[in-house]
């Protein structure tokens, strides 16, 4: 499985587009499509500090990136483009219509990407794979 994201970054570019879209649609798409009801998002965990449904969003992106670049120099490039990606589709959310700017999900963003990152480095330096 280590090997499957590297030779499939269709899979990545895939993620971010469907990503992207669920951000941007007003209301809640998943709502649309589980409940019949977009303004109903659908909660997979209860929210902490930050938001849950945000961390695992960014969660798996990262991860899937991480493994699809493992052997490749824009890794660092990458992790750019999570945070900056991060960050601007939480502003986005202030020019789309049923959605709002919050911090909690910024930083949901933000914690889904930086544990992303941990276990990543510890699979690469222990060679767990």
């Amino acid at each position: 499985m280590y090997n499957f994201f590297t030779k499939n970054k269709l899979i990545f570019f895939l993620s971010n587009l469907i990503l992207i879209i669920e951000y941007i649609y007003p209301g809640s798409l998943l709502g649309c499509i589980i409940f019949n009801d977009c303004k109903k998002q659908p909660q997979l965990t209860h929210d902490f500090i930050i938001s849950a449904n945000h961390f695992y969003s960014f969660f798996i992106l990262s991860i899937i990136g991480f493994f699809t670049y493992k052997k490749n120099s824009l890794y660092k490039i990458l992790i750019i483009y999570l945070l900056s990606l991060s960050l601007f589709l939480e502003i986005l959310h202030l020019i789309v219509p049923n959605r709002s700017f919050e911090l909690s999900d910024f930083f949901g963003n933000l914690f889904g990407i930086l544990i992303a990152l941990i276990i990543y480095k510890l699979i690469k330096k222990y060679e767990i794979f």
